[in-house]
Formats: structure tokens, C-alpha cells, sequence
């Protein structure tokens, strides 16, 4: 059974002030985030590039076809989920302030507690203008206030050389400036780095999990409030479904992709999870 939309809202701000961080799994449909869900998450997050690929299209395009599955796709989470619901919508989708405002409006009243809204440019063409980038964050938070609106800054996404973390920061206080309620930087690795941005940054900060690089531990001990998986999980579960698919071709033995967890899900509880 779904929380109200208010308390809903009211509880995932609060999870970004617990004692422990939030650990935001991200899904890319209704079964993905109600398994997740069902598995005892706080909260759940959308991730834009499995959201694009399970539609046939690319990540980061701005393309409206996406913008559509994505607020669908909050539109069927609505009531479904025991856990307060976040989005990520790109950039806002090569929207204008009054577009992004609406998106945000549009989301609030599916029941989305919150969004994630980056400044990286549709096809990893550089960075908004941070003064454009403030525009879309306020307009967005104008006309949906009670979302937790989670600013995310690309200096160091899809990048050979970062700039110093004084662009960074930079961005991160114009973002709060305009009503942002946390700032989340993908790519950031090295613990000084972490340590650094959770020191300057006067809000939650968000890092996307690095595997063979984070540890929740260890970025719970470095401050860090919130930790993505962005679309590992995603590309988890199709490159799971290659090797069980190539197994069964080969004659092999299907591998195990429950890492010992127990059998995978079957017929019946995958209709138990969705409502049978």
C-alpha cells in the first residue's frame, strides 16, 4: 500500500537527513521498481538511460519520445509503490524554463517525490550555461516546491580531463542559489575528492556507486547522504540475460545471477509483485 503523495514527498526529504545515506536503486520500468521496491528499499529512483534503451532509444538525446516514457512511466508508479519515487528527467529534455516547470508539475501530480536535473548538454555536447541551468532549477521548483530537486553537476561525467572542483562548486552554489535541494556529482571517485565536495557543498550530496572503486561504507563515512546505482542495474540485468541466454544455446549450465541471494524469480511471483 502507497504512502500519501505528501508524506511520501515529506519522508524523501527526510531520508537525505538520516544517519545512514540513502541508497537509491535506480529502475527502468514497473516490474524493476516494484521488485526493488518489494525488497525493502527506502526509495527508488528512475534511471533516464534505461528508461531511453527499454523504449529502443539513446540516453541524453533530449528526445520527446523519452520525456514521454519517462512520465508514463511515473504516471504507473503512482500507487504502486510502498517507497517514495524519484526521476530523472536529462536535462529536462531540451525543454525552456516554462517546459521544465511543467514537467515538474506534470511529475508532482503522479505522485514523484522527486527529480533529478542535469546540466550536461543532449549528446555530450559540454555543460549548460549555469546561469541557464539556475533558470530551468527555479522554474522547476516554482511549480513544484515540495520536490526534492537533486542538481546534478557533469564536470566530471564522460570526461578525459575534470576541471578543478572550483567549477564544480561553483555550479553546485548557483543550483542551491535557485532552490535546489541537493547536488549530485557523477564520476567523482577518489576519496579526497568525495571528502571535498561533501565539505563545501551545504547540502546532501549525491554520488553515482563506482564498482571496484565505492564501497556504501565507505562513502557513509566520507559524508556522502545519497548513492545512485544510475544504470548499473540496468545493464546488469540485460548482460545478465545474455549469458543466461547464451548458456542455454551453448548447453552450459544457466550461470548464477542471484550472487547466492536464492533462485531467480519465478513465473508466480513475478505475477505476486505485480498485483495477480
Amino acid at each position: 500500500m502507497s504512502a500519501s503523495p505528501e508524506y511520501a514527498t515529506f519522508h524523501f526529504h527526510a531520508l537525505h537527513h538520516a544517519d545512514q545515506p540513502l541508497l537509491l536503486p535506480n529502475a527502468w520500468d514497473v516490474a524493476s521498481a516494484v521488485a526493488l521496491a518489494g525488497a525493502g528499499y527506502a526509495a527508488i529512483g528512475t534511471t533516464s538511460l534505461g528508461v531511453a534503451a527499454a523504449h529502443g532509444y539513446p540516453d541524453g538525446r533530449a528526445l520527446a519520445e523519452v520525456r514521454d516514457a519517462t512520465l508514463a512511466l511515473a504516471l504507473r508508479l503512482n500507487g504502486r509503490l510502498a517507497c517514495p519515487y524519484t526521476v530523472d528527467i536529462e536535462g529536462g529534455f531540451g525543454g525552456d524554463p516554462a517546459q521544465v516547470a511543467e514537467l515538474a508539475g506534470e511529475l508532482a501530480e503522479a505522485g514523484a517525490a522527486g527529480l533529478n536535473l542535469e546540466d550536461g548538454l543532449p549528446g555530450g555536447a559540454g555543460l549548460q550555461d549555469p546561469v541557464r541551468q539556475a533558470e530551468l532549477i527555479a522554474a522547476a521548483k516554482e511549480r513544484a516546491p515540495g520536490l526534492f530537486l537533486n542538481a546534478r553537476v557533469d564536470t566530471h561525467w564522460l570526461v578525459d580531463a575534470p576541471p578543478p572542483l572550483s567549477a564544480t562548486l561553483a555550479r553546485a552554489e548557483s543550483y542551491l542559489a535557485a532552490g535546489a535541494d541537493g547536488i549530485f556529482v557523477p564520476g567523482v571517485v577518489a576519496d579526497d575528492d568525495v571528502a571535498a565536495l561533501v565539505s563545501e557543498v551545504p547540502a546532501p550530496l549525491n554520488i553515482l556507486f563506482a564498482p571496484g572503486r565505492h564501497t556504501v561504507s565507505r562513502l557513509a563515512e566520507l559524508g556522502v547522504r545519497r548513492i545512485s546505482t544510475g544504470s548499473l542495474l540496468f545493464r546488469t540485468a540485460l548482460s545478465a540475460a545474455l549469458g543466461a541466454a547464451d548458456a542455454i544455446r551453448t548447453g552450459r549450465e544457466l550461470p548464477d545471477v542471484t550472487g547466492g541471494a536464492g533462485a531467480v524469480l519465478g513465473y508466480q511471483e513475478m505475477q505476486r509483485l505485480l498485483g495477480e
